[in-house]
C-alpha cells in the first residue's frame, strides 16, 4: 500500500475522504501487527519485538510527504511508516519477528536484524546500482541510540553536492538535488551526543533533512525530566532556530495526535526543507507507547494510573477514530468492519508467515530423522542414537538448531563405523551446515566480481632518472590525478581543505577543485563519517578525514554499528563505498602516536584496513579502492610525509593489492612479520642482524584486513622455520592476531622449529619525547636482541647469550 503525496487542498473531498480512510486503514493494520507480534514474542514464536504502536499518525503525515529518491535514516519505530509507503506487508512483518532467513519472505534483513529494522534494496542483483530516483528509500537502521543520526547528515548533504556540481552524472542518485533526507529519534534518543553533533553540523552546513522526534515522554522507564533540560527538546534547540540574518533550523512543534496539524506541518517541513535546502526539525509531542518499550518488559511498571490513563484516552489512532467520526467521514459501522476486515488480513499474514518459516525446517526434520533413523539400524549404538532421533521428532515446531544438534550428535556415536547410511548422514549434514551457515554470514564482504581483492596490482614505474620527492607529495599528486579521474570523488575533514589537511597530502587541492569537493569540517569525528556514510549510499565517493588514528574513537561507534556492518546486514542490498583516511603511527606523544590496531581489526569486521609502509603504497590503496566499491580505513604512516620516496609516473594508476603481503627481503633464518612505519625498524635490524649471521626474511603485511589472502607468510616459514611478529600495538593486540592467521588459520605450526613469538609496544600508551618512544615502542635493538634470542635458543653454541 503506497499513499498518494496529494494533500487536502489538492483533490476533491471524495478523494480526501478516500484518503482518510486509508490513513486509518494503514494506523489500524501496523497497531494490530504490533499487538499480534508482542503475543508472538510471549507464546515463545519470536524471540523479541520492539514495535511502532503510538507513533502512527505522525508517520503517516511523514509518508504523505516523503517523494521518490528521498531517503529515511530512522530507528524501530517507523513500521508505520514502512507500511505506507508500501516496504513492509504484515507476511513481512512477521517474517521479521521470526528471524525467516529467505530474504524473498524477510525483505529487511533476512532475519539478521531484529523485527522492526527496516531497509530497502538500493541494488541490483550484480551490486550495481538502482535508480533511487524513482523509488522511495530507507537506510538500513541500526538499534543503537542515535546511531542513525551521523548518517542522516550524510544522506542530506548527497543532495547539496549533487545540486551545487550541476555537472556532476547524477543520473541514478539525485534530480537537482531536489531529495530530502527524514529522520526520526525518540525524545530520549536525543540526550545523545550523536544527536547533538548532528544538529550542529547540519545547521552548519544547511542541508535539506527533517528530524522526527517521537515524544512519548519516557526513555524506557525514565521520565522525560532525567534526559532533557526544561523537558522539552525543542525549547532547548530554539538557539539553532533561523532568522531572517541568520542561517539555522527550521522548528515546527505539533501534537502527534492531531491528524490535520500533523498534514500540514510534514507539508511544510518538506516545502521548506527541499526547496530552501533549509535542515527542519518536527518536535511531535503527547505520542503514547501502549505496549511499553519493547517485550522486555511492561510499561505498567514505571507509569501510575494516571498517566497510563492518560496514555489512553490521547492514543492516536483513538483521537484519529473520533475525528474520522466527529467529520462524518466514515460511520461507525464501516469503521467496525474495516477494523473487522483488518483483524482477520493480519490473523491470516501470521498464519503464512508461520507456515512459511515452518515449511523449510519441516522438511528438513522429515530428512534427517529418516537418515538417523537409518544409521542407527545399521549401527552398535542405535539405542542411543534413536533417543536423538526421537527427541527430534517431539519438537513440533524445530529450528535449523534443533535440526544440527540432532544431526550432529548422531554422528558422535558413528565414530569408527562405516556404513552406507553413515555417510549419507555424514554428507547431509555437511551439506545442511555449509548452507545454513552461508545465511547466516554471507555478504561480509563483497561477493561481486568488482570486489576489492579482485583488483589487480600495478606496480609503480618509474623513469630514467627517479626524482626523490616527499611522501606527501606522491600523495598530494595521485590525489590530483583521482579527483580529475572520478568527478564523484570528494574529501572532506579537520583542516582538510584551505590548507590540504596538516601534513600537506591534499596541498592545492581545494583552489583546483573547490571548497565542495575538497571540503574543511568542524571537529566532530563522528558526522564527518556519517556525512561519508550517507554520500556513499547515494552514489558519491567519498573519502572521509579522520585527522590522526587516535582520534577514530570518537567516531568508532558509527564505523563498527553502521558503516562495517551496513553490507553483511542488508543482505548485500545495500553498499557505502566510504573511504576514511587517517594517519598514525611512530609520532611520539601519548595522542598523536596510536597504534591501536587490536581493537580496531575486531570492531571493523566488514571494512578493509590497510596500513601502508610509505606513500607509495598508499597512493596505490587509494587507487584500488576507487576502481571497487567497498568502504576501508586507510592508515597513513606519520612520519613517512616528510621521508623522500622515488616518484612514480604513474600516479592514479598504481594500485596496491588487496590482501597480498610483500617481501622486503628475502633470508633463511627467520621470518620477521610487520606493517606500518614499524617496518622500517624491522629492515634496519634486519641489515645489522646481518653482521652476526643471521639471515632474517622481512614481510610486510600491508593489509591486516583481510591478511594474506594467498597464505604467502606461510611460504616464508617453509623456508625459515621461524617467525617473529612485530607491531606497535599493546600486547595481545595485532601481532596476537597475525600469529592467529599465520601459526592457526595458515596452518604454519607445521613448519616451526621453536615457538612463534611476538615483539610489541609496552601496555601503557606511548610516552612523549624521542626518548619515549624508545622506552615505549619496539625499537631496533630490541628487534635486533629477541631475534638473537630465539636463535640462541636454537643453537647456542653458535650464538652465544647476548645479555
Amino acid at each position: 500500500m503506497n499513499v498518494s503525496s496529494k494533500t487536502s487542498n489538492d483533490i476533491s473531498f471524495e478523494d480526501f475522504r478516500a484518503q482518510i480512510i486509508q490513513d486509518y486503514e494503514i494506523a489500524f493494520l501496523s497497531r494490530t501487527c504490533s499487538l499480534m507480534g508482542r503475543k508472538e514474542v510471549l507464546t515463545g514464536k519470536a524471540k523479541f519485538g520492539i514495535f511502532g504502536d503510538g507513533k502512527e499518525l505522525p508517520q503517516l503525515a511523514m509518508a504523505r510527504a516523503f517523494e521518490d529518491g528521498d531517503f529515511r535514516s530512522g530507528y524501530y519505530r517507523d513500521q508505520t511508516f514502512m507500511m505506507a509507503i508500501g516496504k513492509l506487508s504484515p507476511q513481512a512483518f512477521f517474517h521479521g519477528l521470526y528471524a525467516t532467513t529467505d530474504i524473498s519472505k524477510e525483505p529487511m534483513s533476512a532475519g539478521r536484524q531484529m523485527g522492526g529494522h527496516f531497509g530497502t534494496y538500493s541494488l541490483n542483483e550484480d551490486g550495481s546500482w538502482r535508480d533511487l530516483t524513482k523509488q522511495k528509500n530507507s537506510s538500513a537502521d541500526i538499534s543503537c541510540t542515535a546511531g542513525q543520526m551521523p548518517r542522516l547528515l550524510g544522506l542530506a548533504q548527497a543532495s547539496k553536492i549533487y545540486r551545487e556540481l550541476p555537472d556532476l552524472d547524477s543520473s541514478k542518485f539525485s534530480v537537482n538535488g531536489n531529495e530530502v533526507a527524514w529522520g526520526t529519534i525518540g525524545n530520549a534518543s536525543t540526550s545523545e551526543g550523536m544527536f547533538w553533533e548532528t544538529i550542529n553540523a547540519a545547521g552548519v552546513l544547511q542541508v535539506p533533512m527533517v528530524i522526527s522526534i517521537w515524544d512519548d515522554e519516557f526513555g524506557i522507564s525514565v521520565p522525560a525530566r532525567h534526559h532533557t533540560t526544561k523537558e522539552d527538546i525543542s525549547k532547548i534547540l530554539g538557539g539553532f532556530q533561523r532568522k531572517e540574518d541568520e542561517p539555522g533550523f527550521e522548528i515546527l512543534k505539533v501534537q502527534g495526535w492531531d491528524y490535520t496539524a500533523l498534514m500540514h506541518a510534514y507539508d511544510n517541513a518538506s516545502d521548506i526543507a527541499r526547496q530552501e535546502h533549509v535542515p527542519v526539525v518536527i518536535h511531535v509531542t503527547e505520542l503514547t507507547q501502549p505496549q511499553g518499550h519493547s517485550t522486555s518488559g511492561s510499561h505498567e511498571r514505571y507509569k501510575d494510573g494516571a498517566r497510563l490513563e492518560w496514555e489512553r484516552e490521547h492514543d492516536c489512532n483513538k483521537r484519529f477514530k473520533e475525528w474520522i467520526l466527529a467529520s462524518k467521514i466514515a460511520t461507525q459501522e464501516e469503521l467496525d468492519q474495516l477494523e473487522k476486515d483488518i483483524k482477520k488480513r493480519v490473523r491470516e499474514a501470521k498464519k503464512e508467515a508461520w507456515a512459511a518459516y515452518l515449511s523449510e525446517h519441516l522438511q528438513a526434520k522429515k530428512t534427517v530423522v529418516q537418515l538417523i533413523d537409518n544409521a542407527a539400524a545399521a549401527s552398535l549404538n542405535k539405542n542411543f542414537i534413536k533417543k536423538i532421533k526421537n527427541d527430534l521428532i517431539a519438537v513440533e515446531e524445530p529450528g535449523k538448531k534443533d535440526i544440527a544438534v540432532a544431526a550432529r550428535k548422531a554422528l558422535r556415536y558413528l565414530i569408527g563405523e562405516s556404513t552406507q547410511a553413515k555417510e549419507a548422514l555424514l554428507e547431509w549434514t555437511n551439506d545442511y551446515l555449509d548452507a545454513s551457515q552461508s545465511k547466516f554470514s554471507s555478504h561480509l564482504y563483497s561477493e561481486q566480481p568488482n570486489a576489492a581483492t579482485n583488483i589487480s596490482a600495478v606496480p609503480p614505474t618509474y623513469d630514467a632518472n627517479r626524482e626523490m620527492v616527499d611522501g606527501r607529495v606522491i600523495l598530494r599528486d595521485n590525489f590530483d590525478q583521482l579527483f580529475h579521474k572520478y568527478p564523484n570523488t570528494l574529501v572532506f575533514g579537520e583542516d582538510t581543505g584551505a590548507i590540504g589537511d596538516v601534513n600537506q597530502g591534499l596541498e592545492g587541492m581545494q583552489q583546483k577543485y573547490g571548497a565542495l569537493r575538497v571540503a574543511d569540517t568542524g571537529i566532530r569525528e563522528t558526522t564527518i563519517i556519517g556525512q561519508g556514510i550517507g554520500m556513499a549510499l547515494r552514489g558519491l565517493r567519498p573519502i572521509a578525514e579522520i585527522q590522526y588514528l587516535d582520534y577514530i574513537f570518537y567516531a568508532l561507534a558509527t564505523l563498527t554499528d553502521d558503516l562495517s556492518s551496513l553490507l553483511y546486514r542488508t543482505y548485500g542490498k545495500q553498499k557505502a563505498p566510504l573511504i576514511v583516511r587517517t594517519r598514525g603511527h611512530r609520532l611520539e606523544g601519548i595522542w598523536h602516536s596510536g597504534s591501536e590496531m587490536g581493537g580496531l581489526i575486531h570492531v571493523l569486521r566488514g571494512m578493509y584496513i590497510l596500513a601502508p609502509r610509505n606513500m607509495t603504497q598508499a597512493a596505490g590503496f587509494y587507487n584500488t579502492l576507487l576502481k571497487s566499491d567497498e568502504p576501508a580505513l586507510v592508515i597513513e604512516s606519520l612520519n613517512g610525509y616528510r621521508l623522500k620516496e622515488p616518484k612514480p609516473n604513474n600516479l592514479g594508476e598504481l594500485c596496491t593489492p588487496i590482501g597480498v603481503v610483500e617481501t622486503l627481503k628475502t633470508g633463511k633464518d627467520i621470518t620477521l612479520l610487520s606493517y606500518g612505519s614499524t617496518l622500517r625498524i624491522v629492515q634496519q635490524a634486519a641489515k645489522e642482524l646481518l653482521e652476526v649471521g643471521i639471515d632474517a626474511e622481512v614481510v610486510d603485511a600491508q593489509t591486516l584486513l583481510p591478511f594474506d589472502t594467498a597464505k604467502d607468510t606461510v611460504k616464508s616459514l617453509k623456508k625459515t622455520n621461524r617467525l617473529l611478529v612485530v607491531d606497535e600495538d599493546v600486547p595481545g593486540g595485532c601481532s596476537a592476531y597475525l600469529l592467529h592467521e599465520v601459526v592457526e588459520k595458515q596452518g604454519g605450526y607445521q613448519y616451526l622449529d621453536s615457538a612463534p613469538q611476538t615483539l610489541s609496544a609496552k601496555a601503557h600508551r606511548p610516552a612523549y619525547g624521542t626518548d619515549g618512544d624508545y622506552f615505549s615502542k619496539p625499537n631496533v635493538e630490541d628487534v635486533f636482541e629477541k631475534v638473537y634470542a630465539m636463535m640462541h635458543e636454537s643453537n647456542p653454541r653458535e650464538y652465544p647469550k647476548l645479555r
